[in-house]
């Protein structure tokens, strides 16, 4: 019976992505090593960037990491503390708490376990498509915002100078550019030498921890040399040990703000992870259930917040850096969170010595890396209007805050989506110039027959759009000549239809009848058919009026005379 069980449970570690097909043990743990190497200085920079205590972001890659890879299905997908997630914290509770106070703390706990929630009810209910309606070019504009905001911030630590707090970037650069005689040449120099040699080392290989190199070394000398007493700001006393669990109680005095946080890292979360996990599912050939990657999340995320630290979140770079370093499977996970265990049981006390001009440079090329160039270019070249909204939402991060580039990011993203289905490209079928049947976009005065009009609404009809179909018909038909028999409305674009929508369809019909002019419909889905029957629409416009297909339709109008 025992040895069933172990079979049973190592069946289960097979299938979660857990343990290894083909057992490349060697390589799950040097990429497990490796990411610890490269995760640990990162997660530091996303805790100084949350506002949270250091040994926070540590936190983040123990047991949130070994839960998620344990329950998940994704054989790739890394999770932690993340930058976005990080800033939006810092942008969003700030004005209530102050930075690493304690309520700050319990608060960002907090909102790691609203998100916990959030997630393991969007898995039970298969919401993972919310993630969808945050756009890509708004995001993309959000993101570079939010790294513009964490280079800014980061400015005057790498340059020993008296630094305001937060991240507002306006204040943070005057600042700077007010204060630049009293900048302290040799933290500038750590500075200058921890961005150079990160950079240079990532050139030589992605593979090599260029950021623990940097940390151990400065690490090293600020211990040799006595950084903290010549005057060179550190660390200083990181606590170590395991953390303590506690459930964090709600204010009812800060929940608005609770919401926002908890709804925009939600998004951020959903949106984040998904687009990763695809990518790597798509790469090799895999399949994965995202409905128990997004639970995984969601108890990946209680257990940060009943542990005291904040969001995490799936993450591109963590993921990559194990891919990268061989990992097929999520050992790889277990093998990191189990360094990262000895590391805060008995290596706590070098980090101390860091100087907290390492840390901000770290988070300075994080912010930097957030600030997608490239992608900006390229909407700008196939896409100008949404390079525009790209820009609006970065240049709202920068001015207002992070809260309001949120809110921003939403409803642009809302509105870009209602842009697209309002204003949708229909279709006219017609012969192309070789003489084949095909859809073409509409032109009014074209006709598919002379007196046929076959017509493609090419969205989902509903309250917004419905008037825009019945204008453009009549436009049309009006314009036809010779004067239209027949019009024929291909549902093929649109699967539902609302009360409004429903309305529509009758004034439609009316209106084509006082202009004798017969109303067919073809390729209808059976849930549209079912609608038009339940509605009655089915008996006005008549079952011998709906066809099958448009060349049905276009051979039934070549029999029939109307």
């Amino acid at each position: 019976m025992k040895k069933l069980n172990k079979l049973n449970l190592k069946n289960k570690l097979l299938l979660n992505g857990v343990l290894p097909l083909k057992a490349p043990l060697t390589s799950e743990i040097i990429a497990g090593l490796i990411l610890a190497a490269v995760g640990i200085p990162e997660v530091m920079g996303y805790a100084e960037i949350a506002g949270m205590p250091i040994i926070t972001g540590i936190y983040t890659i123990l047991l949130p990491l070994a839960v998620f890879a344990l329950f998940c299905s994704s054989r790739h997908l890394i999770v932690g503390a993340d930058s976005a997630t990080a800033a939006i914290l810092s942008g969003t509770l700030v004005s209530v708490a102050a930075l690493g106070s304690p309520q700050y703390i319990a608060l960002a706990s907090t909102v790691a376990l609203l998100c916990a929630i959030l997630l393991i009810f969007a898995s039970i209910f298969k919401l993972g498509f919310i993630a969808d309606f945050m756009s890509r070019t708004v995001l993309i504009g959000f993101l570079s915002g939010v790294g513009i905001q964490i280079t800014v911030s980061q400015l005057s630590h790498m340059l020993g100078i008296a630094g305001e707090g937060g991240l507002n970037t306006i204040p943070q650069l005057i600042n700077v550019f007010t204060h630049l005689h009293e900048i302290n040449l040799i933290t500038t120099i750590i500075s200058i030498i921890v961005v150079f040699t990160i950079i240079i080392i990532n050139r030589i290989s992605p593979k090599i921890p260029g950021a623990l190199i940097a940390f151990g070394g400065t690490a090293l000398a600020s211990f040799l040399f006595n950084f903290q007493g010549i005057g060179i700001p550190v660390l200083g006393n990181i606590p170590g040990g395991f953390p303590n669990f506690i459930v964090p109680t709600i204010d009812p005095n800060v929940l608005s703000n609770l919401i926002i946080a908890t709804a925009a890292c939600f998004v951020v979360i959903l949106s984040q992870s998904t687009a990763t996990s695809r990518a790597f599912t798509i790469q090799y050939s895999e399949s994965n259930d995202e409905n128990k990657d997004i639970f995984a999340l969601g108890l990946a995320n209680g257990v940060a917040g009943i542990m005291g630290t904040f969001v995490v979140n799936g993450s591109p770079t963590k993921t990559a850096v194990v891919d990268n370093a061989g990992s097929r499977t999520q050992m790889a996970s277990f093998v990191t969170a189990a360094a990262v265990l000895m590391v805060i049981l008995f290596f706590t006390k070098p980090l101390s010595f860091l100087p907290s001009a390492t840390l901000a440079s770290i988070v300075f090329l994080i912010g930097a890396n957030m600030i997608d160039i490239s992608h900006l270019k390229d909407i700008r070249r196939k896409v100008r209007a949404e390079y525009f909204l790209a820009i609006i939402t970065t240049a709202t991060v920068v001015i207002m805050g992070v809260l309001w580039g949120i809110l921003l990011s939403i409803i642009l993203s809302v509105i870009l989506h209602l842009s697209n289905s309002y204003r949708p490209t229909n279709s006219i079928f017609a012969r192309d110039k070789k003489g084949n049947w095909m859809f073409k976009q509409v032109e009014v005065g074209e006709s598919t027959e002379e007196g046929l009009i076959i017509y493609r609404f090419n969205r989902d009809l509903y309250f917004a759009n419905s008037d825009k179909l019945k204008e453009e018909v009549l436009k049309l038909v009006d314009a036809a000549d010779p004067p239209v028999k027949l019009f024929v409305l291909n549902t093929a674009g649109f699967s539902r239809v609302d009360y409004t929508s429903a309305e529509m369809f009758k004034d439609l019909y009316h209106d084509l009848k006082k202009r004798n002019i017969q109303f067919a419909l073809t390729s209808m889905l059976p849930d549209l058919k079912d609608q038009f029957d339940y509605l009655g629409l089915t008996r006005l416009i008549g079952e011998e009026n709906i066809y099958e297909n448009v060349l049905e339709a276009l051979e039934a109008y070549g029999k029939k005379k109307y």
